[in-house]
Parts: structure tokens; C-alpha cells; sequence
């Protein structure tokens, strides 16, 4: 779908020029030093040639097909010459030229003009307001980037052309090679999904990078990366999460969201694995490009000092990986191999006065062992250090395992020709422990994202009509928010259970509930208006008799009238007093990009405080709702501590499936939550105590 902007037989520079200082010049001279072996077409009516070439006032005087064009011209006058393309039959456009959406109301307009040229004949474009692209299979650079990044198997793409100059130019230094590079600017057409695709089954390919502001199309990257994550390892750092879509909130849940925890989750439910910043993606990106994946979590350290062996100890640990037990064969070989002051058992310290042949025996020692998942090599340069040849000889013993080995080469000045030779090997190297451990991290999450089952989502009987009469009836009142007396019905609807409960008019009504479910009881003041009611004191609990029950009636009311004098006061919910459970959260905000954000957290008053929730995007599978629960730090409690018996987790799963039921069945819901939800012992179940809700306007 986009060979024409990897493998293009042709390509036209529309915008060439002969004046150096122009980008049209540097893209043209970046085509042709790069060596890129198809046919050049450079596009300028007031020039007869160009660098060698033949000159054409337009692509429609080209003798030849086009396969791609790259735009290098004035915003105003893109759409001309893309009517041009169109007509000559270019399949592929790079508008590297700025000055549309970014550029306020009128670039925003000559966006979309140019969009629907394109879409008019069946074009794909690539920008505007971009780097260009480069691709070192072809080999095509249509950028004008200052450089080509060698040969390599790291596809990335980003939407900033910035980082994309600066990243280059680390590559170039570092000699990292990519295999396609791609920046993506405003998005008008190709977006992360479209590449995402087009590398699923790239053979030239063994990892996807992607530095990401913005997924406008959230829930469709999320089908496909689920997809090519179990191809190809993609890794993703997303800029702008702190503060972008906030918005007026009134549920526990919104106030808790927001784009940071949606690309999270969306993320973490796509296999696509998150770094924190450009160095943290480099780093992971380096371990997949140039090693075999990571099997289990038991790593071995060979190092020539202790204290960064202790070190790499230390992270592993915090990063959830293991020091591996070597085999009592290992150990005895070591012990008979190695000086009688080395440690033999792992981290495996073969000593500061250690030559390359030590450090190849230790290596190989421990690739050969079963006990041992992947290796990471510490070095730090001592005086009698062969940092070349040791460097080379960990190259060569890496070659005959199936392990991944990383390189901690520590230094610099010194070590820079051992990390060169490490390179040469395509042996990762990190300068400090921490970062070596950080990416055997990230082959060992991807590891078990490949060992998880597909996703299957559970579908529950339940009344879909019921709910749809619900909202029908609050929009005909001009409402937007369901409150806990008109929720029961939904909660009941979709299986969730609801404890006792009716809605007394009157304080002789309430008395004669109270009576029928049993006291205690418990009083809430009823109004659609009022959405959190511990806030006005809307809330009693424990009321034992009659005479508190038509004290409760009052107060609550009375409450109600003075601290929201314009609300519509129904009267008081009588409801059973639910005892001897644990609260719980459940709750839903649709998010702008990915639709509805599930969270689960212990409940009552102090969620917002403690902020100890998990979220996952709907809809998902019962294994994730189960990880959502484990993940809560507060998990121990609800395993039960000092002799309490385990809460009923079954029930709070299928609680969060049917509410991601509820929230996919209907888009119109764009907050809910439930909480408390009140969850008895182990097999005791779980019931929904109180819930409020939000429809779009």
C-alpha cells in the first residue's frame, strides 16, 4: 500500500533549485549523493537543469511514469501541483513544505484541500510540514536531512522533524543503522497506523520505533498494533500527556484519568512496550535490533569489578528480573578456570587484572548454562584491561548462542574503541548497569507479551432495551446526569447487583421501607442534581428505628435545600445497610482517543487522594481485569491481611467486565462511577451500593 514511498522507481523533486541554501537543492543532492538507483525527475519551470539533471516545468512534462513526488514549495501553491500529481499518476506525495494546520485558520484550510485532492486520485501523502523520508534498503533519501544513517534494522518513525535531525545525527555518530525512517509532520494522510502496516512483515525490519504527540484514531492503532506486536517488537515514547485532555469533570473516575493513563493502558493492551524518554527508546531499540529475544527472566553478569556487579544486582531486582542460579556444573568449572579470589557464582567477578581470554572463558561458562536467559557484560578499564580484545572476543561467543548479551563497556575516552568493536559485533552496549538492565527489562516484557493469549471479551446476557428507555426518558427531561436512584435500574439491567433499595417521598414512606427491608437502613437525599452527596452531608448510615428514620428524612432533605437550593429534591433512597464488605471503585471516563477508560480502585471518599486505581481500556478480557485489581498497591488488603479472609475478586471481575460491556454498548455514557462497590468474603459476591452517571450533552 505504500511501496511507492520505500521502493519507488521514480521520484520527482518539485521545488528543486539550484541555490544551495534551499531545502529543493538539499533534497535533490541527498537523492542523488545517497545513491538512490531510480529515475530523478527535478521539477522547476525556470531551470533547464539542476545538479546533472534534466530540468521539467511540471510533472505532466515528465516523458516517464512517477512513482513518488517530493513537494519542496510555498503552502500556497501545493494544491496546484498536487492536482498535477494526480493527473500524472503519482501514488506517493512527501509535502515536506510548512504552513498548513500548524499554522493557524488558513493553513488549516489548505490542509484539508489538499487531503481531498489526494483521496480524489487515490494518492498517499506523506506531511506536510515534514523531514522527508529515508529509506536505506532502496536506498532513497528524499529528506533534507544533513546525513545518511547506515544500513540497519530499526524502522522509526515520528511526527517531530526536529528530533528527526537530531536523532540522525546521534546515529551518524554512534554508527546505529536504521532500515526506514519516516517523518511524519502534520499527519494530513499517513499516520502511525499506516507504517505500523506497512513494516508488519518488513523482513528488513526487527524492531518499530515511534515517538509519538497525538493518536487521533486511538482505538484503530490499538487493533493494529495488538496485531503487529506479535511480529515485531514497537516502541513508543509519547510526548504531552501531562496536561492534555484535561476537561470539566464530575465523577471520581474523570477527575482520575486523562491522557497519560489512556495512552498507558492502550499501550499496555497493544503490546506496544512504553519508554519513558529518546534515550530509554534507544536503548530498548538497540537490544531488539541486534539480539535474539529474551526467553525468561534469569539473567547472568559477568563483570571485572564488584560494585557495578552489585549494581546491575540491585536493578535487576527492582526491575523484575532474576540473577540466574548457575548449575553446579558452571560453578565447578569457574572454580577450577578462574583465579582462586574471583566469585564464581553469579554476578560472576572475574577481577580487575582480567585479559580477554578470562572474560571469553567466564562468558561462554554461562551462555552454556540452562539456568541462564541472557548475559550482560560489565567492563570497567583498568590499566592491564584488553578493552579491544575482549570486546571482540565477547562479540564472537555471542554469536554461537541464542541468548541476547549486552555490553556495559563504563567509561569513555578509554573504552570508545572497545564500544566501536561491540558495535561492529552488533553487541548493545550501555555506560552504566541500570540502562543494560532496563532494556533486558523490556525484551523480557515483550517475552510476555507474546506468552499471553489472545484477547477474547466476554459477552453477558443482559437488557440492553431497559437502559436505552432509561436515557431516552432523562434526555426528555433536558438532563445529562443519572443519579443512584434512576442507576439501580441500569446496574440491574447489566447483572450488576444492587443491594435493597426504594424511594421514599415522604418521611412516613421511609419509615414504612425501612420496616419492610429490615434496620438498619441506610439514607441517601435523592436528586438528579446532586452527583457526589457525602459532599452536603446527603448520606446517613446505621439508622435503627423509626423516629431516626423520619429525623434522617428531614435532615437530608433539609441539607439538600440549603447547600443546592435549585435542585430537584426526589425525596430520600431507603436502602439496605450492606455489611461486613470491602469498598471498592469501578468507574469509566471516555477518552477523546480511545474511548472508554475503565478504573478500578479502593473506594469511599479518599480515592481521589490516594489515587491508588489501575484503568484499562474497554472493551478487555477477564485476564486484564484481573491484573487491573492486582495491580492497585492496596491489592494486600483485598487478599486479606493478619488472619482476614480474601475479598470475593471473582465478583469484582465480573463487575469490570460488565461495566466495560456497558460502556462499549453504549457510547453516549461518558462518565460513570460506581462506589462504592461493597465486596463481601471470598464467594460472598459483590454489590453495587452507589452509582452516578453522565451522558453526553
Amino acid at each position: 500500500m505504500l511501496e511507492a514511498f520505500f521502493n519507488p522507481r521514480s521520484v520527482a523533486v518539485i521545488g528543486a533549485s539550484r541555490a544551495k541554501e534551499k531545502l529543493g537543492h538539499g533534497v535533490l543532492a541527498n537523492l542523488i549523493k545517497y545513491g538512490y538507483p531510480g529515475q530523478i525527475y527535478p521539477i522547476n519551470p525556470k531551470a533547464d537543469e539542476i545538479l546533472g539533471l534534466k530540468c521539467y516545468p511540471s510533472v505532466l512534462d515528465v516523458p516517464g511514469p512517477i512513482d513518488l513526488a517530493i513537494v519542496v514549495i510555498p503552502a500556497q501553491f501545493v494544491a496546484a501541483v498536487l492536482e498535477e500529481c494526480g493527473q500524472k499518476g503519482v501514488k506517493g506525495v512527501v509535502i515536506i513544505s510548512a504552513g498548513f494546520r500548524e499554522a493557524g485558520r488558513e493553513g488549516v484550510k489548505r490542509e484539508r484541500k489538499i487531503v481531498d485532492i489526494a483521496k480524489r486520485y487515490k494518492m498517499r501523502l506523506v506531511g506536510p510540514n515534514c523531514l522527508g523520508i529515508i529509506d536505506t534498503v532502496c536506498p532513497l533519501n528524499a529528506s533534507f536531512a544533513a546525513g545518511m544513517p547506515p544500513k540497519g534494522t530499526i524502522a522509526f518513525m515520528s511526527q517531530s522533524g526536529a528530533l528527526c535531525t537530531a536523532i540522525l545525527d546521534w546515529a551518524l555518530a554512534a554508527g546505529i543503522g536504521f532500515s526506514h525512517f519516516v517523518s511524519l509532520g502534520n499527519k494530513a494522510d499517513v499516520a502511525e497506523v499506516d507504517l505500523l502496516e506497512a513494516w508488519e512483515n518488513d523482513p528488513h525490519s526487527n524492531v518499530i520505533l515511534t515517538y509519538i504527540e497525538g493518536l487521533p484514531a486511538g482505538r484503530k492503532f490499538m487493533e493494529v498494533a495488538r496485531r503487529v506486536t506479535r511480529r515485531i517488537p514497537v516502541i513508543a515514547v509519547k510526548a504531552g500527556t501531562t496536561s492534555a485532555g484535561s476537561r470539566a469533570v464530575s465523577s471520581h473516575t474523570g477527575s482520575l484519568a486523562g491522557s497519560e493513563r489512556a495512552y498507558e493502558a492502550a499501550f499496555r493492551q497493544s503490546g506496544v512496550l512504553r519508554a519513558e524518554s529518546i534515550q530509554h527508546l534507544f536503548d530498548y531499540s538497540l537490544a531488539f535490533a541486534y539480539q535474539p529475544v529474551l526467553r525468561g527472566k534469569r539473567i547472568a553478569i559477568v563483570t571485572n569489578a564488584g560494585g557495578p556487579g552489585v549494581m546491575a544486582t540491585d536493578a535487576l531486582e527492582r526491575e523484575g528480573l532474576s540473577l540466574a542460579s548457575l548449575s553446579r556444573d558452571t560453578i565447578e568449572f569457574l572454580r577450577t578456570h578462574l583465579p582462586p579470589a574471583a566469585n564464581i557464582y553469579n554476578p560472576v567477578d572475574v577481577l580487575g587484572d582480567a585479559l580477554a581470554d578470562r572474560y571469553g572463558l567466564a562468558l561462554e561458562a554461562v551462555l552454556k548454562d540452562k539456568n541462564v536467559d541472557g548475559v550482560i557484560v560489565i567492563l570497567t578499564p583498568q590499566v592491564m584491561t584488553e578493552i579491544e580484545e575482549t570486546a571482540r572476543l565477547v562479540g564472537e561467543i555471542a554469536a554461537r548462542y541464542d541468548k541476547p548479551v549486552l555490553g556495559c563497556f563504563m567509561g569513555e575516552a578509554k573504552v570508545s574503541a572497545g564500544i566501536r568493536v561491540l558495535n561492529e559485533h552488533k553487541i548493545p552496549n550501555y555506560p552504566f548497569p541500570e540502562r543494560a538492565v532496563g532494556a533486558m527489562r523490556a525484551m523480557m516484557d515483550y517475552r510476555r507479551w507474546l506468552e499471553r493469549p489472545p484477547l477474547k471479551v466476554e459477552e453477558f446476557e443482559v437488557d440492553r432495551e431497559k437502559v436505552r428507555e432509561i436515557f431516552a426518558q432523562v434526555r426528555a427531561e433536558g438532563r445529562v446526569t443519572i443519579g443512584d436512584a434512576e442507576a439501580r435500574a441500569i446496574l440491574q439491567a447489566y447483572g450488576i447487583p444492587i443491594p435493597q433499595s426504594r424511594l421514599a417521598r415522604t418521611p412516613e414512606e421511609a419509615v414504612e421501607i425501612a420496616e419492610e427491608i429490615g434496620y438498619p437502613v441506610v439514607m441517601k437525599v435523592a436528586s438528579p442534581d446532586i452527583l457526589h452527596k457525602t459532599d452536603i452531608g446527603g448520606v446517613k448510615l446505621n439508622i435503627a428505628s423509626a423516629a431516626d428514620v423520619r429525623d434522617a428524612f428531614d435532615l437530608l432533605v433539609y441539607r439538600a435545600t440549603r447547600f443546592m437550593p435549585d435542585a430537584d429534591i426526589w425525596g430520600c433512597l431507603v436502602q439496605e445497610m450492606v455489611r461486613g464488605a470491602r469498598e471498592v471503585i469501578v468507574g469509566m471516563n471516555r477518552d477523546p482517543q480511545f474511548g472508554p477508560l475503565v478504573m478500578f480502585g479502593l473506594g469511599g471518599i479518599y480515592v481521589e487522594a490516594l489515587r491508588d486505581v489501575s484503568f484499562r481500556i474497554a472493551p478487555f478480557s477477564r485476564q486484564e481485569a484481573e491484573e487491573m485489581i492486582r495491580e492497585i498497591r492496596s491489592y494486600e488488603l483485598l487478599k486479606g491481611v493478619r488472619g482476614e479472609r480474601p475479598a470475593d475478586i471473582a465478583a469484582i471481575v465480573d463487575c469490570l467486565l460488565r461495566v466495560s460491556q456497558l460502556a462499549t454498548d453504549f457510547p453516549e455514557i461518558v462518565e460513570l462511577d460506581i462506589n462504592p462497590l461493597m465486596v463481601k468474603e471470598a464467594g460472598g459476591g459483590a454489590v453495587a451500593v452507589d452509582m452516578r452517571l453522565v451522558l453526553a450533552s
